[in-house]
C-alpha cells in the first residue's frame, strides 16, 4: 500500500492517496537472476527466500544490505539485489537532484540540499518507521515546524512531503509530482532549501525558506 501526504506552508493538510496492489499468483515466480536492482520487502520475506527467488547467494545478499536486520525486516523497505545498485544513502541526494530538475523545467531556482535540513528529514523518516505511524504530526517531535525548530533550523516558511513504499527516487518523485499538493511544495518559488530523508521505505522531503 502506497501512501502520500503533504503539508503546505503554515497549514498542515492531512490527505492520503492509496493504491491497492493486485494479489500475487498462488505460485511464486522464480528467476535465474534479478530482473531489477532493488526489491521492496513484503510481509513474510526473509533474506534466504529473496535469495532463492532471484537466483542470488544468501551471503552476498546480506553483504549488499549490511544495514538491514535479517530477523526484523520492515515491510516496504528497499534492499539491493545487485552490486551496482545505488545504496540507500545515495537515494537522498538523487531525490534532491530530481527536485531541482523539475524546478529547472519550470524556470525556478534550484534548492540547496543543506546538511542540517537533511538531518531533520532523515530523523523524520526514521521516526515514521520506528514509531510505526504515517502522518505529518509526529508523536515524538510534533509538527514538521516544531521538529525543524527542535533541531535548530531557522526558517521563514516551511513545508513537508512524506511517502512510503516506493522503491526508487524516480518512483517516489513521480508519485509526488502527480499529486497537486506535493507538486506545489516541490515547485514553490519561495523555498530555497531542501532536506531529503530515506529510511527503510519511508521518504521525507523538508523544504524551507531560509531567514
Amino acid at each position: 500500500m502506497k501512501r502520500l501526504q503533504f503539508v503546505l506552508v503554515a497549514v498542515v493538510l492531512m490527505a492520503s492517496l492509496f493504491s491497492v496492489q493486485p494479489s500475487a499468483d498462488a505460485q511464486i515466480k522464480m528467476f535465474k537472476e534479478p530482473p531489477f536492482s532493488h526489491y521492496k520487502v513484503s510481509r513474510g520475506d526473509t533474506f534466504w527466500f529473496i535469495a532463492q527467488r532471484y537466483g542470488l547467494d544468501y551471503q552476498e545478499l546480506m553483504r549488499l544490505n549490511p544495514d538491514v536486520e535479517p530477523r526484523n525486516m520492515h515491510v516496504g523497505e528497499v534492499i539491493r539485489l545487485k552490486p551496482d545498485a545505488a545504496h540507500h544513502s545515495a537515494f537522498e541526494d538523487q531525490v534532491a537532484a530530481l527536485v531541482n530538475q523539475e524546478r529547472q523545467k519550470n524556470g525556478l531556482r534550484p534548492l540547496q540540499h543543506r546538511a542540517d535540513v537533511k538531518h531533520v528529514a532523515h530523523k523524520k523518516a526514521e521516526d515514521l518507521i520506528n514509531s510505526n505511524y504515517f502522518a505529518h504530526n509526529s508523536p515524538n517531535y510534533g509538527t514538521p515546524f516544531d521538529m525543524l525548530r527542535t533541531f535548530g533550523v531557522s526558517y521563514r516558511s516551511a513545508g513537508e512531503n512524506i511517502a512510503k513504499g516506493q522503491r526508487t527516487p524516480q518512483e517516489v518523485m513521480n508519485a509526488w509530482m502527480n499529486s497537486p499538493g506535493h507538486r506545489q511544495n516541490i515547485l514553490n518559488p519561495n523555498f530555497d532549501t531542501i532536506g531529503v530523508g530515506f529510511y527503510h521505505g519511508a521518504w521525507v522531503q523538508m523544504f524551507i525558506q531560509a531567514r
